[in-house]
């Protein structure tokens, strides 16, 4: 089994490849298995979340590097980014997990969720995606190049405004 207790330094060339999900991704001890088929035992610090790219050093000296999976997701789509903020703001009163872009945002698939953001007057779309929502206001930020994070969507709407 490939044990894993810490992160790699991200210039570090992957040897493996761990795609996880969302929820796995939030999990510091698990028991999965690498694109290889190998056995990976992960046992990182608590409160850690895995984000896709991250690089994981193994106790035997190899690199892994995190995949986001494509999951099912819900994705609302709005030039305004006044609705786009209702919608985030209405999801995470209810402690959703969200993934803003510019012009879009998306949660995990939920009809219960979809009929509340398609009643504040957002078209709802089903899609297959990798999900990296925002880490949260005491979270440690984690963005990539094509996401957009929370201050750059204010920044967005005052512009508009």
């Amino acid at each position: 089994m490939l044990v894993i207790e810490r992160h790699a330094t991200q210039g570090d060339s992957a040897t493996e490849q761990l795609v996880l999900s969302f929820e796995l991704r939030c999990k510091c001890r698990l028991r999965t298995r690498a694109e290889s088929g190998e056995d990976v035992g992960l046992f990182l610090e608590r409160g850690a979340v895995l984000h896709h790219g991250d690089k994981l050093l193994a106790n035997d000296g190899r690199i892994v590097e995190v995949i986001a999976a494509a999951e099912a997701l819900m994705e609302a789509q709005s030039p305004a980014p006044l609705l786009l903020a209702r919608a985030a703001y209405h999801l995470g009163n209810r402690h959703v997990a969200v993934q803003l872009g510019a012009g879009w945002l998306r949660f995990a698939s939920d009809h219960v969720l979809r009929d509340m953001v398609l009643g504040l007057g957002l078209p709802v779309t089903e899609i297959i995606a990798p999900f990296e929502p925002e880490s949260g206001a005491y979270g440690h930020g984690h963005t990539h190049g094509g996401e957009t994070s929370t201050a750059s969507v204010i920044h967005q709407y005052r512009a508009l405004s």
